[in-house]
């Protein structure tokens, strides 16, 4: 895994936690990024990966809505719903992320994480 694969992984795992503790404290979002992520560089795409995905979200939302057919956001899995809300994000938003790589990290987050359709589904959303 790439350090920057890393950094996203975290990432994932601050969304995921957001999806149920939407009143998550800022500090313990940063507290988490930082005991997780020893280098600030690393701590710093996570959490604007974080930041970008919770500012746009509404956007982000609406566009997977409309690509995943006949798939409400709210239905879908959770692990599924963030890895593509963080796909969208970097293919939407991230400047530095060429959209191949953005493809690339979502499948293999949905991978890890989700379920054995997971990747499959993330692949067809995106």
């Amino acid at each position: 895994m790439t350090r920057r694969s890393r950094a996203r992984e975290v990432a994932l795992q601050l969304l995921f936690q957001k999806d149920f503790n939407p009143a998550i404290a800022r500090r313990t979002v940063t507290q988490f990024a930082h005991d997780r992520l020893r280098e600030d560089d690393l701590q710093t795409l996570c959490l604007t990966l974080y930041d970008g995905v919770i500012a746009h979200i509404e956007e982000i939302d609406t566009r997977l809505a409309a690509a995943a057919e006949n798939w409400r956001v709210s239905r879908m899995a959770t692990v599924d719903r963030n890895v593509l809300r963080l796909g969208a994000y970097e293919l939407l938003h991230a400047v530095d992320t060429p959209a191949a790589v953005a493809f690339d990290e979502a499948i293999e987050l949905a991978r890890r994480f989700g379920s054995a359709d997971s990747p499959a589904f993330v692949n067809g959303v995106l």
